[in-house]
């Protein structure tokens, strides 16, 4: 059995980077606090707890620890708040994130009806959306369709859509704008994750995509795999895994939600591994 594992797979530099900085503010100052999890994986969630980061819900619960502001992005109004209670703010916001912070403001600076393509209640889309007034966000087409004319109208979208998703919403939108300006905010990393999920359903006799079921970058992923593969399983560690999914099988494509920690893909190759010897014999290399 060949297993092909994609590149890119796992962590995207924007969440490497904010749990490396939650692991360096515990060693500097002791314990950090943070507003809700750091990403969607309930074993990254684990080790960070273990290390001294305490998640709270609300700014009036943090004390004398520092605050962590996630990869997401924060809202402006909690931004604003912890500022004026004089907190000390870690910031972890991804720079891909930030900078649709940026571009979202500057279509409203041009005057448009300013729309965020993204999953509804969302951090992040929750974050970009608070630094504007009266931006609204469509999950689907279906959304954009009762939608009035407008004159100008402006659109980012939530950094890990599907170009599917943003493409169909945008042919609903340039329907009722005179002048439809995108800017297209789908990061790199999830762009290849999602060509390379392509690829590799098509390439191979089952898919397997790691990740947690909070996870809405790993969910996106399934999906996509589902449709090109229906031999598609998501997990969420090794003991997931079943036997009966291999047999007869001769090619697995494996790859991992951008919140997916590296120690979780490697126990998956190493169960498929053994599985392997179970079944037959197995190859490893990178797509």
């Amino acid at each position: 059995m060949k297993v092909t594992l994609a590149r890119g797979s796992g962590f995207c530099f924007g969440v490497r980077d904010a749990v490396e900085m939650a692991h360096e503010s515990t060693d500097k100052y002791g314990s950090v606090y943070m507003l809700g999890d750091i990403v969607h994986n309930e074993h990254v969630v684990r080790q960070l707890d273990d290390a001294g980061v305490m998640v709270v819900d609300s700014l009036a619960n943090v004390k004398e620890a520092p605050v962590l502001f996630r990869a997401h992005g924060t809202s402006k109004e909690v931004w604003k708040n912890a500022e004026k209670e004089g907190l000390n703010i870690i910031d972890a916001t991804c720079p891909l994130v930030t900078q649709i912070h940026e571009e979202v403001k500057q279509l409203a600076e041009e005057g448009r009806e300013v729309f965020i393509i993204g999953d509804h209640g969302h951090d992040e889309v929750i974050g970009i959306a608070s630094q504007i007034e009266g931006a609204t966000v469509l999950s689907s087409a279906a959304e954009a369709e009762p939608l009035r004319k407008m004159k100008k109208i402006g659109v980012v979208s939530q950094s890990t859509q599907t170009i599917e998703n943003v493409q169909e919403i945008l042919n609903v939108l340039v329907t009722k704008a005179t002048d439809l300006r995108f800017i297209n905010t789908i990061c790199f990393p999830t762009t290849r994750n999602q060509e390379a999920i392509k690829e590799l359903a098509r390439l191979n006799d089952l898919m397997i995509i790691i990740g947690s079921f909070t996870s809405a970058n790993t969910k996106r992923l399934t999906s996509i795999s589902k449709k090109l593969n229906n031999q598609t399983y998501q997990v969420q560690t090794d003991k997931d895994l079943s036997l009966e999914w291999f047999k007869e099988i001769e090619t697995v494509g494996v790859s991992a939600g951008a919140s997916t920690p590296d120690f979780l893909i490697q126990k998956v190759i190493s169960r498929l591994n053994e599985i392997s010897i179970e079944i037959g014999t197995m190859e490893t290399e990178p797509a």
